[in-house]
Formats: structure tokens, C-alpha cells, sequence
């Protein structure tokens, strides 16, 4: 579980995940803020089902892609928190159809 910093100069923003609101803090990563609101596993794995979350925290193992603001496969990692984002978790999984 990550935990922010008190010391944290960011502003209180609002961004919205699964049509839930959750508290980030201006500057911070997408998917840091997920994970300090408690959302542990951000996707699923298309074949095997498993939970997945942030791994590398650099953009290079695309665990953390998620659908940001009507965008799929936004790498949550790299993406900074703005107010009123809509963030969820992608719409399809492998083998999945609409």
C-alpha cells in the first residue's frame, strides 16, 4: 500500500474512478493516486484473470494500463492526475466481446 508524503505541496483535486470519486493530490500519477485511495489492482489479466497493478513505475511493463478519459491502454503510470478525470478499468478482456 503506498502512502503520500505529509510534507505533499500538491493540490486536492477530485478524479473519478469506476463513477467513484477519489481524493488525489495535483502532480501525482494516475496510478499512484489509485493505489492511495486503496484500488489494489487496477486490471485483469486477459488470459488468466489475475489482479494486476503498477510494476515498473517507468512506462516499460504496461501493467497499469488503464481507459483515461475515454482513452484505452493510458499507461496510469506516467499520466498525471487532472480534476474530473473518468478513469476505468479497460472495457475488454482477450477473448471478451461487446
Amino acid at each position: 500500500m503506498l502512502k503520500r508524503l505529509r510534507n505533499s505541496k500538491g493540490k486536492n483535486i477530485t478524479i473519478w474512478f469506476e463513477e467513484k470519486p477519489i481524493s488525489a493530490q495535483e502532480g501525482e500519477s494516475v496510478a499512484s493516486a489509485l493505489l492511495c485511495a486503496g484500488v489494489e489492482d487496477l486490471r485483469t489479466a486477459p488470459l488468466s484473470g489475475a489482479s494486476r497493478a503498477p510494476y515498473c513505475w517507468m512506462g516499460v511493463c504496461f501493467e497499469c494500463l488503464l481507459e483515461i478519459d475515454g482513452q484505452p491502454n493510458r499507461q496510469s503510470c506516467l499520466i498525471p492526475v487532472q480534476e474530473g478525470m473518468r478513469i476505468r478499468r479497460p472495457a475488454l478482456n482477450f477473448g471478451e466481446s461487446a
